[in-house]
């Protein structure tokens, strides 16, 4: 008997070591650089981590040759041997959950997946800044985790945060959306998330893109690579620019990449006003800047800036590229300094650049393990908790367009059978969108409905571009048979994605058809649920009375189809809102894609809530809940004087004038207010509402019709009140921008709107002396 017990002892510890070893073999990096173990680097001192990181930078740039060097300007950056420096890929991809879009990072073994969350279009509906930043957290753990497993890097290109001008852009989805201050606010949110910053260090690097103006794949004959956006310094300023701000300033981003196009006749990444100037100069980056994959070969190659290859080279680096994507300035840096285009000096400046942030990620402090997260592991990466709150996500950005009746939340107890229908009722990729991973595991629409009740399933179109009606029949006969019946329709990325953007605004091919005929021969109600990452017009559902709700998913993460059955039972009360216009088809007949004005001008109508006047199908900012909502003012100032330093005024200048001072010449750290607001749930079911507050500047040829200037998400369980702070600051909020690119403050009476609530507040310069 105490044979047997060793031997089952012996068996359970053998068992438990190979564990260890497994796990051990798993979790085990070897050391970027400087490995205690290797006594050739021990001692260099650029590895000593009690030394400030600008000396250890200076140290290793002084130890590297002009070729070594130059091998280290691109993505897939050379070993140094000689110094113990191992290769780095710095092309990673975060865009919602770890994805393997770059080469960083690859999924298999003890990482087959990672968990997906919503697409970005999706999680902004949410307009939940601390649910942005969860998300970051999450995904930037589980990068950590396959970065020590050997797999993924810790420079993250993610988050996209250029603005979805048009509704025909493929990558809109990839987006926060049309506005600028949600956009910005987005990007700040999962930036501090993803870096979870401690002091200069970083758990992750994470990287704002495409810089700027850029919001054209490939329309009309015109792609992005020869595309040339005319951009006012106004729009440049109030517009396009303003969430890469808002990344650098409050997100303290450690990267930002320029883009393909060129911008008023130059290509953003040899724009010395653009980068040196604006990004690293009026912003302060602390951090590197990158090129998109291959732009520095398509500005000499298919732009043809310069006349020869050296010259785009040199033109790149001066002008303040730090790192490019893609293998030109490794193969034409050398004969760029040696003709003296370039001094070594400026090949420096940039890795100083890209090195100091390696050093922020702890990648020359040695054993990885050692560190900060280096205990995350396989174990850390698709956990209950990551895939509760990818669940979570989906349900938070779900927007419910329309609910007649209301016909919505379906009851089990009365809709006992479903009839789900539709291209996308039973699809798992789609929900991820692009610039995905592998996720951890699907949960399907027609899953999620199952779960609620018993199901009858027809695609009705064999895809989304529904070619033919020839399965029309048996949806209809589906539609006949059961209690209720739920369309799930849309896109996916054959028809939106990067590199292809839509010529319309339809739905494609017979979906509208099916549809209508199914809604028709449904016996209960019918429900039109979407997936597309932009806009759709689907004002003939709207005004089908029997289509009775239309819900929007965007494309809603791995969990997808059990938020949307969750939405459609009542067990999840939508508060999604939408983060950019829905407008109908004619109004892509009158704008095309190049037009990048977006005030209106002549027959021209203007893009986005903020400029364009004419009928949408649905509005920014639209969204039902299963509850009803009151909004009322607690406190809010009735007027405010601004401050102008007198020492910056004359007479003979214009800094004061009835209509707009500059925001350089106020006090701005005086200019802040806060508005109270009580929400309260006047209905008889518990439900989060996005309170969005929108200002109206007084009349002047350069404001907006209104903007948004700030939000808050908020739960409210029924019959009670929650009272929600809105912080205003007017030099970034009530203020505008005028048609040479300058911030001003309107003199005069701003309205707020909240909801149907309108109050106003005026704006009095007043001149004094400003100690400093």
């Amino acid at each position: 008997m105490s044979k047997e017990i060793s031997l089952k002892l012996f068996q359970l510890l053998l068992v438990t070591i190979l564990c260890l070893v497994s796990i051990s073999l798993v979790e085990s990096r070897q050391p970027f650089a400087c490995d205690p173990r290797n006594g050739l680097t021990r001692s260099l001192r650029f590895c000593r981590v009690n030394l400030p990181i600008h000396v250890r930078v200076r140290d290793l740039l002084g130890k590297l040759t002009l070729q070594e060097k130059i091998r280290l300007l691109v993505n897939n950056a050379a070993a140094v041997p000689r110094l113990g420096i191992q290769g780095y890929e710095w092309w990673n991809e975060a865009l919602h959950g770890v994805s393997n879009a770059g080469p960083g990072t690859k999924f298999g073994g003890a990482f087959p997946g990672a968990t997906s969350f919503p697409q970005v279009i999706t999680t902004a509906a949410s307009f939940n800044e601390s649910l942005w930043e969860q998300i970051g957290r999450v995904v930037s753990d589980e990068a950590r985790a396959m970065y020590n497993g050997g797999i993924a890097g810790l420079t993250y290109w993610s988050p996209n945060v250029n603005i979805f001008r048009d509704p025909r852009w493929g990558r809109g989805q990839e987006t926060p959306g049309e506005d600028p201050v949600l956009a910005g606010k987005y990007a700040a949110s999962y930036v501090r998330g993803l870096q979870t910053a401690t002091g200069d260090r970083l758990k992750v690097a994470a990287c704002c893109k495409h810089y700027t103006a850029y919001d054209l794949d490939n329309w009309n004959g015109v792609d992005r690579y020869h595309f040339n956006a005319r951009v006012s310094k106004q729009d440049l300023v109030d517009t396009y620019n303003v969430p890469f701000k808002a990344c650098v300033v409050q997100g303290k981003v450690a990267s930002v990449m320029c883009s393909y196009n060129q911008v008023n006749g130059k290509p953003t990444c040899a724009d010395p006003d653009l980068l040196k100037g604006t990004i690293r100069g009026q912003w302060r980056l602390n951090g590197y800047i990158v090129s998109d994959c291959n732009s520095v070969g398509v500005m000499y190659d298919t732009q043809h800036f310069t006349a020869t290859p050296e010259e785009s080279a040199a033109a790149t680096i001066k002008a303040g590229l730090d790192l490019e994507c893609g293998p030109f300035l490794a193969v034409h840096t050398d004969m760029a300094v040696r003709r003296g285009l370039l001094a070594e000096a400026d090949v420096d400046m940039a890795l100083a650049n890209t090195i100091t942030v390696q050093m922020r990620l702890g990648m020359f402090d040695g054993e990885p393990s050692a560190q900060p997260y280096g205990n995350l592991g396989p174990r850390d990466v698709c956990t209950p908790a990551h895939k509760q709150l990818a669940l979570e996500a989906a349900r938070q950005g779900i927007v419910l367009l329309q609910n007649s009746g209301p016909s919505l939340p379906l009851s089990t107890s009365r809709h006992r059978t479903i009839a789900v229908i539709g291209p996308n009722s039973d699809v798992t990729v789609t929900m991820i969108g692009n610039y995905a991973g592998v996720a951890c595991g699907y949960t399907s629409p027609l899953q999620g409905i199952s779960r609620y009740a018993r199901t009858i399933h027809q695609a009705g179109c064999s895809d989304v571009a529904c070619r033919g009606n020839n399965l029309f029949g048996a949806a209809e006969a589906a539609a006949r048979h059961a209690d209720a019946t739920v369309l799930v329709m849309g896109l996916d990325q054959s028809i939106e994605e990067e590199f292809r953007d839509r010529a319309g605004l339809l739905l494609p091919g017979h979906q509208q058809a099916l549809v209508s005929r199914v809604a028709k021969a449904s016996r209960g109600p019918t429900v039109l649920v979407l997936m597309s990452g932009g806009p759709i017009d689907v004002s003939f559902a709207k005004n089908d009375p029997r289509v009775r709700a239309i819900l929007w998913a965007g494309y809603p993460g791995q969990a997808g189809g059990a938020a949307i059955a969750d939405v459609l039972f009542g067990t999840t009360n939508p508060g999604g809102k939408l983060p950019m216009t829905w407008y109908p088809q004619d109004y892509v007949a009158k704008v095309p894609m190049t037009n990048m004005g977006m005030r209106p001008s002549g027959g021209y109508p203007g893009r986005t809530y903020r400029f364009y006047k004419g009928p949408v199908v649905f509005p920014f900012g639209h969204g039902m809940s299963y509850t009803t909502f009151k909004q009322s003012l607690a406190l809010a100032p009735t007027e405010l004087s601004v401050l102008l330093d007198t020492s910056l005024y004359t007479t003979k200048n214009s800094t004061l004038s009835s209509i707009a001072v500059r925001v350089k010449h106020a006090n701005c750290e005086s200019l802040s207010l806060v508005v109270h607001i009580d929400v309260e749930n006047t209905g008889n079911m518990d439900g989060s509402h996005s309170l969005l507050v929108f200002s109206t500047p007084p009349a002047g040829k350069w404001s907006p019709i209104k903007q948004l200037i700030g939000f808050h998400r908020v739960h409210v369980v029924a019959g009670s009140k929650q009272e929600v702070k809105i912080n205003i600051h007017v030099c970034k909020h009530l203020s505008v921008v005028d048609e040479f690119g300058i911030r001003r403050i309107p003199m005069g009476a701003h309205t707020l709107h909240i909801g149907d609530l309108k109050h106003s507040i005026s704006l009095q310069e007043k001149l004094e002396d400003i100690k400093t």
